[in-house]
């Protein structure tokens, strides 16, 4: 049986189609987990069981499966509203208890998965940790002394220790894939309006789509992503708005266009990373796939970088309570013209006008048109996810005030925006996937990124790897 929890969903759906599994049976396994194993990790913070063993027992009573997730359990993260559990996006002014499910929870629910709790985040979800005065610290199970990373941190870590089946993440900042990333699991940051954002919000009936924010399946396998997805895409039942089928995607390396960027002079990345994500071309290579390590967009990645950080601060700096407005204005005043780093970029969007948002817009557009050329050659690209593997918790630090070593040099916190920025800021699909591990024995994903609404196809190539590199595998102490 524990070998059962690090099954994927899909499995787990087929035992119980069979009956060779019963859904209170595998419900009570997870809990049993939970309950012996996350005193250390603390990443299920918000937790659901009796009204999940009801679900249960009223599925394992049906005489025919209500949809491909019939009876799996499975945990989301706890900035999503799930009726009658508290959300507080981490904030405890922001405490409030819904009423309605999400519609994404609402839509994982239709297709049968029985939800247990709700998995730890940071504040405002705003840290690639997964801490917060509400509910604690959440730990990495690959190292107890690390972070998951975030901010959907506790669900990466509720996934790599076998504590859930399947969990809902979200992303704008790589928020996704970068604890997908540092706990060696899979996610999906679908092209951008794929999935409504309804009831991911943080305050009550917060509705309609946001600026470069998505949200996405997380899961053990890439069969689970490509499930997940097909539940959660199409639009809200209230948009005016005709769902597109999504193409389909390959089914095998051969003859695939695949381009390689792992690492840029406008950004510093681990070289393990960079050797991992060389790695991961060349078994697609040697699969059959036509790879180049050349082959770039024709644009500007230090000004995508910029424009990301300003559009980023756009969306992060309008929803500040009122008495931290007068705070950052004055923090935004006092910064210096030859200033140009990250934190300053995101600052400068602090109070932004609609005008210079559709100027940035603009821009963007244009590296959109860029980024669409590109792909009219190459079929994905593949680049890392984040600059380091997981680091070690930093208690008590402002965001400005953190930072990561690499090759010897401090790197501020927002610089490591770049690989998940450069991405997210064009509205691009991209799926995270396990690829190798770092001399520390910690896990490192890469990102496959295709063109708008070719997700079929990036968490296709992200099924290539894992059947080609081993995909993922249970930290040692958590069997």
């Amino acid at each position: 049986m524990a070998d059962l929890a690090f099954r994927s969903a899909k499995h787990l759906a087929a035992q119980i189609r069979k009956r060779k599994l019963g859904c209170v049976e595998l419900l009570d396994h997870y809990i049993a987990r939970i309950e012996r194993l996350d005193p250390s990790l603390n990443a299920v913070v918000v937790r659901d069981f009796e009204a999940a063993r009801r679900r249960a027992k009223a599925l394992d009573r049906m005489k025919a499966p209500v949809g491909p997730l019939h009876g799996v359990p499975m945990t989301v993260k706890e900035s999503f509203d799930v009726a009658g559990l508290p959300t507080t996006w981490g904030v405890p002014a922001l405490h409030r208890i819904p009423t309605l499910d999400a519609l994404a929870v609402e839509r994982l629910r239709h297709a049968g998965a029985v939800v247990l709790g709700k998995t730890n985040v940071p504040p405002m979800l705003e840290d690639w940790q997964a801490s917060n005065p509400i509910h604690g610290t959440t730990s990495n199970p690959w190292d107890l002394a690390r972070s998951p990373g975030g901010s959907s941190g506790g669900s990466a870590a509720a996934l790599a220790a076998g504590l859930t089946g399947l969990e809902l993440g979200s992303d704008i900042g790589g928020s996704i894939r970068q604890p997908a990333h540092a706990c060696g699991v899979f996610g999906h940051k679908p092209s951008h309006a794929l999935v409504p954002l309804y009831g991911h919000a943080p305050v009550a009936d917060g509705q309609g789509q946001v600026d470069i924010a998505c949200i996405g399946p997380m899961a053990r396998s890439a069969a689970d992503l490509a499930l997940a997805l097909e539940i959660l895409a199409g639009p809200d039942a209230l948009d005016s708005i005709t769902a597109a089928p999504l193409p389909k995607g390959p089914k095998s390396p051969k003859g695939l266009r695949v381009a390689i960027w792992a690492e840029d002079e406008a950004t510093r990345t681990d070289p393990e990373i960079t050797r991992a994500v060389l790695a991961a071309g060349a078994a697609l290579a040697k699969a059959g796939a036509v790879v180049s390590t050349t082959a770039r967009p024709a644009i500007d990645q230090r000004q995508a970088f910029r424009t990301y950080l300003r559009l980023l601060g756009a969306v992060t700096l309008s929803r500040l309570p009122p008495e931290a407005e007068a705070r950052m204005a004055a923090h935004v005043a006092g910064l210096k013209p030859e200033d140009q780093g990250a934190d300053a970029e995101l600052l400068r969007a602090f109070g932004m006008s609609h005008g210079d948002w559709l100027t940035l817009n603009d821009q963007r557009t244009r590296m959109r048109r860029l980024w669409g050329a590109f792909f009219r050659e190459w079929d994905v690209l593949i680049c890392p996810a984040f600059a380091v593997p997981a680091q070690k918790h930093m208690p008590g630090l402002e965001p400005w005030e953190k930072f990561a070593e690499i090759d010897g040099v401090r790197e501020p916190w927002d610089e490591l925006l770049f690989w998940p920025g450069v991405i997210g800021a064009m509205l691009l699909p991209a799926t995270a996937a396990p690829i190798g591990r770092s001399a520390a024995g910690l896990p490192i994903g890469c990102q496959i990124v295709g063109p708008m609404h070719a997700d079929r196809r990036t968490i296709a190539v992200a099924g290539m790897l894992e059947d080609l590199l081993g995909g993922f595998r249970a930290p040692k102490g958590w069997e």
